[in-house]
């Protein structure tokens, strides 16, 4: 029941207690007794449609939200096709039915989105668990023995419904990203609290409450998000090419799908200035210069990917196309939200467990793009493509530098934050960021060098939350099995303080 949950440390909010919401009439109150008769007549007598929305929705909406999200990242992942000219028009979010829609639900947007969908979810619920326990008013079936569910009953107080809250939130959350959606999502977010009148756990009282609550709380995140820097993240070309720093030989340029079209603006050349969650700094974390083309250490990276495209195997085409994440998919941090899905409904987590899961790993996700983007225009660093003369890749090159590997640096990140929450399978997460890093070598997008300082690179975020739940924490950034580049700039051996 995790009865303390209410004092668990919130992320944005300063208390638990910061959105109020009024106290409820008790459950001898004549109005409470109507909700529950009320509650009684609905749930004893359902239609088929709403049995079907019970089940749908079951004891834990946060799965099902995930994966509407997961849905509409997917659905928005659409790269804009260009002018007869030959230029490109940009999503507008102050217009988001013009073509092409907003938004363009690109890898380092998809992260964002998560981290604030679930980041906000998990204060609500920490907020919800405050308020179910300073009030403790019971579920209808503990009130009233004779009130039919059809879920699973527990001793959870009712109020504020944390169903209602997580429905509010989502709503709210994913309205902001996904503008468009707003009439399917409202849907959605009433079907999601009606369910749980429906299946007998909550009273209409329970769901104000809790719907109050998630909008109370999504705000909060909402006006962060309005100043953490996202907005000006895709900047326009001459801007792109002035953060070239450190490109001090051959540079990256902006590349097309399939190597087929050139496209003039790189994608969010200034998602490394995003507001992180954590980090102190995307200077913190910033890894070492890629080697120099032509030097012995690229040629030698440059040598296997030109080996494995010549002799790729069945195996290595089947995990580059596993891992492409590409237009049209959820994006590799949808990738690992799935994964997340997976081991909280195999682990049964309640609602509090379920959104700190979600949101740690995707605040992670989250930070571990922005120091990744920060790297990719910091160094600029060209495509495989660009390097090696006649060299095809298997997959479509992404429209921005190489330097280090997202997939590698997302993995990396959600896969230490998975293993913290499910230590037994920490073999298996390893094994897949490993694999998801390995993936975009085979697919010729990436050297093993930007694999593995992205794989580097993402671990140290991780604990890097700890900031969220406690205070400053001294954090190795190198482990003691080390690529044959470290990766991270200082000296491997000194710990260092954030």
């Amino acid at each position: 029941m995790d009865e303390n949950g209410g004092n668990w440390k919130p992320i944005l909010l300063d208390s638990a207690s910061q959105i109020a919401i009024a106290a409820p009439e008790s459950a001898s109150a004549a109005n409470y007794q109507a909700e529950l008769a009320d509650v009684k007549a609905v749930s004893s007598n359902l239609t088929s449609e709403q049995k079907d929305a019970v089940e749908y929705w079951s004891n834990n909406g946060q799965i099902r939200w995930n994966e509407i999200a997961r849905e509409l990242a997917a659905k928005y992942n659409l790269i804009p096709a260009p002018n007869a000219d030959g230029t490109y028009t940009l999503p507008d979010p102050a217009n988001p039915g013009n073509y092409p829609n907003f938004p363009f639900a690109h890898p380092p947007y998809t992260c964002r989105m998560l981290a604030y969908w679930s980041g906000a979810q998990f204060d609500a619920m920490i907020a919800t668990w405050h308020y179910k326990y300073q009030y403790n008013r019971p579920a209808p079936y503990k009130a009233d023995a004779s009130v039919m569910t059809h879920l699973p009953q527990n001793d959870l107080p009712g109020y504020p419904s944390d169903g209602a809250a997580v429905a509010a939130v989502s709503k709210a959350i994913l309205t902001a990203m996904f503008p468009l959606e707003k009439e399917y999502l409202a849907e959605k977010a009433a079907e999601h609290q009606n369910s749980l009148i429906w299946a007998g756990v909550n009273v209409q009282s329970d769901i104000v409450a809790g719907d109050s609550l998630g909008r109370g709380v999504a705000n909060v995140f909402l006006n962060r998000a309005k100043t953490d820097g996202m907005k000006n993240a895709q900047a326009p070309k001459p801007i792109s090419d002035s953060l070239r720093v450190a490109a001090k030989t051959q540079f990256w340029l902006v590349v097309g799908n399939l190597e087929s079209t050139i496209r003039p603006v790189g994608l969010t050349p200034y998602f490394g200035r995003v507001k992180p969650w954590c980090i102190t700094s995307v200077e913190a974390v910033r890894p070492v210069p890629p080697p120099a083309v032509g030097s012995a250490e690229f040629e030698k990276d440059a040598k296997e990917l030109k080996d494995i495209s010549k002799n790729l195997t069945k195996e290595q085409r089947k995990i580059a196309n596993f891992w492409s994440d590409g237009p049209s998919t959820y994006t590799p941090p949808g990738h690992w939200n799935r994964f997340a899905c997976d081991e909280i409904v195999d682990h049964k987590l309640n609602p509090l467990r379920t959104a700190r899961t979600f949101a740690y790993m995707n605040m992670a996700i989250m930070d571990a793009g922005i120091s990744c983007w920060d790297a990719k225009y910091y160094y600029h660093y060209p495509r495989p493509i660009q390097t090696i003369p006649g060299f095809k890749a298997i997959l479509g090159t992404p429209n921005f530098p190489s330097y280090t590997s997202g997939h590698s640096s997302f993995s990396a990140a959600a896969a230490t934050v998975l293993a913290h929450f499910f230590p037994a399978d920490k073999t298996q997460f390893d094994a897949w960021a490993q694999e998801a890093a390995e993936s975009r070598i085979y697919g010729g997008i990436h050297y093993r060098f930007d694999a593995e300082v992205g794989n580097t690179q993402g671990k140290p975020v991780a604990p890097m939350l700890g900031c969220c739940e406690g205070g400053r924490r001294r954090i190795r950034l190198m482990s003691n099995n080390q690529p044959r580049r470290s990766g991270l700039t200082g000296n491997p051996g000194r710990p260092l303080l954030f």
